[in-house]
């Protein structure tokens, strides 16, 4: 038994990975567990009782035959869910986050990992250019902040939206995953109602072992992966500046005077220079740079519209919070 224990010995030690990580997101401790059910052949080796015994600090519960628990498990769920069992309450949850990629390359996180499903969340996005007839909604699985480093599900196009500035539109995606898993994205334009949907099903699904290594990696990147969702930020701030800015001066040009104008498109011209480099520090400081040049005179534009009768808000039905995200035009 001594050589047996030395052979697999590792991989024992490394099945309590998988529960330390389930108790870091459930945020439990140990000792927080009521009962350690056994599943499988395995678990008759005194090596593997004893691990779990030490870990979680309690005799594990041998009350049910491990050779048949994963089949008694699933006669209970296909019980619970044709409805003849209704005094149990089986949770599921998804494995890891879905989201939506947006401007700047980002993942905007729409049901986050380990929510108990069925489940349904919705966000409201707009879109990031002017007049903007469609937008392309490409849904990721994934916990890293930057889209392309997670695991694409599908894509399809809203169009039909009509000409607008940018950030006018509101597109409301939601995500609506049923009890077996699958997958339901729509995208809906609120000013038409127009809509466009896609349906993912659960056999688009990873195994355990995937996940663990999406988990893992995401974990092992987390310093660089910040410093790119960091500079992807930046630009998409310089960006929306350069636009505000460019805004500003078409429509109130003309009551700019000549030192002002003069100083704001220097510092204007000064950040379209740096946005699409990989300087974060120059963005960041041309964004500065542009703000405070613009500043006395957006305070003197807005003083003087705060006199008038204002105008309905543009921030959404209902005033409803709309999300500090743009979606990329549809390519032709």
């Amino acid at each position: 038994r001594s050589k047996l224990e030395q052979l697999i010995g590792d991989l024992i030690q490394g099945t309590l990975e998988p529960c330390k990580a389930a108790l870091t997101d459930a945020k439990l401790k140990p000792s927080d567990i009521d009962e350690v059910v056994l599943v499988g052949g395995s678990i008759r080796i005194p090596m593997v009782q004893k691990l779990v015994k030490d870990f979680f600090g309690r005799e594990p519960n041998r009350s049910v035959n491990p050779d048949e628990v994963v089949a008694i498990g699933a006669a209970i769920q296909a019980a619970v869910l044709s409805g003849e069992m209704k005094d149990v309450l089986l949770l599921d949850v998804t494995p890891l986050t879905l989201g939506v990629k947006v401007e700047g390359g980002l993942l905007a996180p729409v049901i986050p990992r380990n929510t108990t499903i069925p489940t349904q969340r919705s966000q409201t996005f707009s879109t990031a250019a002017d007049d903007q007839s469609g937008v392309t909604v490409e849904v990721y699985q994934g916990e890293r902040p930057m889209a392309e480093d997670n695991r694409k599900l599908g894509n399809f196009d809203l169009t039909g939206i009509p000409p607008a500035p940018r950030g006018m539109p509101q597109i409301e995606v939601k995500f609506d995953i049923d009890a077996n898993g699958i997958l339901h994205v729509t995208a809906r334009d609120k000013g038409t109602g127009k809509e466009q949907a896609i349906r993912i099903t659960a056999g688009t699904g990873l195994d355990e072992k995937q996940i663990q290594k999406m988990v893992r990696e995401a974990e092992e990147m987390a310093e660089r992966d910040k410093g790119r969702k960091e500079l992807a930020e930046a630009r998409n701030q310089a960006d929306h500046a350069i636009y505000t800015t460019e805004k500003l001066l078409r429509e109130q040009g003309d009551k700019v005077t000549g030192g002002n104008k003069e100083s704001i498109t220097r510092a204007l011209e000064a950040l379209k220079r740096v946005k699409d480099s990989d300087r974060m520090d120059d963005i960041r400081q041309g964004v500065t740079d542009l703000q405070t040049a613009t500043h006395d005179f957006s305070k003197q534009v807005y003083d003087a519209a705060t006199a008038k009768p204002q105008e309905p808000s543009a921030a959404g039905p209902g005033g409803e919070k709309v999300i500090d995200a743009e979606f990329k035009a549809k390519q032709p």
